[in-house]
């Protein structure tokens, strides 16, 4: 057998064509277009990338963004208080601070310091506190993304034994809870795994849905995977490749080439679930302008 392919792109681009009828709707009331705030802080490469990419899609679904570029030196009381104005700011719907920041400086004081309900990231402990309660809230891109990959390909979570492999705040953690708790796609009996973990084989050899997010390159073996089982793999590493012209090639944290003749479903990488964290935060950056989870 060989996995059907999960087509991240795909998916992406019919949410991105919905966020854009949404907008034009919503323009065409009379309302201003969404307004999305990125805070860059400093000059990490990949991060001028990230933001560029949410620049662009910002402009291709007609959400109105700015990206302010801080210096690497700036204090915390300084980043706080440009939060604390734009939290202030009526025409501003949502604020993203770029990550990682630099090591001076408490990513999680930072998000803290962000209105949540302007925290289009879904990283503040009001929209994570939510999430683990199933309430309307502002959710994680990235696991939300998989979340709607399950649901446009009818994958079924429910009653499902999912693993997820990589237990951090962005992705493995919230996704955990979204395959736990939520009421439409969700109900999954959910094991997270993280480094410490002894015998990873022992818990992903028995999971029907297998999520990866360790950012460590091909992890998961095909020995590793249940004849059958759904694999989303989160990881992209980029690791040394002479044969290309950039000298290096994008990969996941699975075995894709040995895995998907195991699997039933999984992602590629690139083109699988990176598009959709994108996507998930135009749809984030709409309902915040339109106050949908959070009125008033």
């Amino acid at each position: 057998m060989s996995a059907e392919i999960i087509d991240g792109r795909k998916v992406a681009e019919l949410i991105r064509n919905s966020v854009r009828e949404d907008v034009e709707q919503w323009v065409e009331k009379g309302n201003r277009p969404p307004f999305l705030q990125v805070i860059l802080v400093g000059d990490d490469p990949a991060s001028i990338v990230y933001t560029g990419t949410k620049s662009k899609a910002c402009k291709e679904v007609g959400i109105d963004s700015n990206t302010m570029v801080l210096q690497d030196t700036i204090s915390a009381i300084e980043l706080k208080q440009i939060i604390q104005d734009f939290n202030q700011d009526d025409s501003v719907d949502g604020i993203l601070v770029q990550t990682p920041l630099p090591s001076h400086l408490s990513k999680y004081d930072v998000i803290e310091t962000i209105d949540y309900r302007k925290d289009v990231d879904g990283f503040h402990p009001m929209n994570v506190g939510r999430l683990s309660l199933d309430q309307p809230c502002f959710r994680s891109c990235t696991p939300a993304g998989v979340m709607e990959l399950f649901k446009h390909y009818s994958i079924p979570v429910k009653s499902k034994h999912a693993v997820v492999v990589g237990a951090s705040d962005i992705v493995g953690s919230p996704m955990a809870v979204m395959l736990s708790r939520e009421n439409t796609t969700g109900k999954a009996t959910t094991t997270i795994c993280n480094k410490y973990t002894r015998d990873l084989t022992a818990h992903t050899i028995n999971a029907d849905i297998l999520i990866v997010a360790a950012g460590q390159p091909h992890l998961i073996k095909p020995e590793m995977v249940k004849e059958g089982a759904v694999v989303i793999d989160v990881g992209i590493n980029r690791i040394a490749d002479e044969t290309t012209e950039k000298g290096y090639k994008l990969v996941g944290d699975v075995d894709f080439e040995g895995v998907k003749k195991k699997a039933s479903w999984i992602t590629p990488v690139p083109g699988g679930v990176g598009p959709m964290t994108v996507a998930m935060l135009m749809k984030n950056t709409l309902l915040a302008a339109k106050k949908s989870l959070y009125p008033g």
